[in-house]
């Protein structure tokens, strides 16, 4: 039989919008990160997550909170030249977006009886794919880029309009984006393996059990959180955008 399926119903539809999802981020987030201007607001220490840490010689005075390299980057090099790889190959290498990737794009296969066009099946047991097992060392970077992130969204609150404590749209906007990127980070599979996957008793260790226990929690929602996030990057970054460019006017709330 030559047939790929015999389904009738539109199994085709979930893999088309998984690819439109993932296409839609990769090029809008190409295009900012390498487009070099509109990602920091001075007035109230807004910087977009696409550039933090800035770390180019000509970074947007005030914007490199963690210090610059002494050179300047050509077009071709983001900003944020050491994080940006680190959080790349942590979401290409998670569990779910492999599954939403070898699905949707690879067709491998593309749904349940659909017959993939690939003649023979090697999964990750081979180069390239091997790179997939980095996944558990990726998790730790973008601990550390979370809390990077987590640092650019509390110092905000300092400046508000006339100085000191101040909230604005803006605030509230990067507090969300990196309250959700907790979760999505905190919810990955290696997150739960590294704080109970190797013990052999919770009995003994009730404080990793508890946080094991939240961790499940989270991890039942991690497509969703995964989803979510690349929603809540894009949003951040195009509010800071329009009001860096000065589209809009940040709305303030306190001060």
């Amino acid at each position: 039989m030559s047939a790929r399926t015999l389904r009738k119903d539109r199994w085709w539809v979930g893999p088309l919008l998984t690819t439109l999802g993932l296409a839609g981020f990769v090029s809008y987030a190409t295009v900012r990160v390498f487009q070099q201007n509109h990602y920091w607001v001075a007035e109230h220490h807004y910087l977009t997550p696409f550039y933090s840490p800035c770390l180019s010689a000509n970074c947007a005075p005030g914007s490199a909170v963690f210090g610059t390299l002494p050179w300047e980057f050509p077009w071709f090099l983001p900003y944020a030249l050491f994080t940006l790889p680190f959080l790349l190959l942590f979401r290409f290498t998670c569990y779910y977006y492999r599954k939403a990737y070898y699905r949707s794009i690879w067709q491998a296969p593309t749904a349940c009886a659909v017959q993939e066009p690939h003649q023979r099946y090697t999964g990750e047991s081979r180069f390239p794919m091997l790179g997939q097992n980095l996944h558990r060392y990726f998790f730790y970077a973008a601990v550390l880029i979370s809390l990077i992130n987590t640092y650019d969204a509390a110092v905000s609150f300092a400046y508000g309009t006339n100085g000191g404590f101040g909230i604005g749209v803006g605030n509230l906007v990067l507090l969300a984006n990196v309250i959700l990127l907790w979760c999505y980070t905190l919810s990955c599979h290696s997150c739960r393996h590294v704080f109970g996957g190797r013990l052999k008793s919770f009995g003994r260790h009730p404080l990793q059990y508890r946080l094991w226990t939240w961790i499940s929690v989270l991890n039942t929602r991690h497509m969703t959180w995964a989803w979510i996030t690349l929603g809540t990057l894009v949003l951040t970054d195009l509010y800071v955008a329009l009001v860096s460019s000065g589209v809009l006017t940040d709305l303030r709330i306190i001060n």
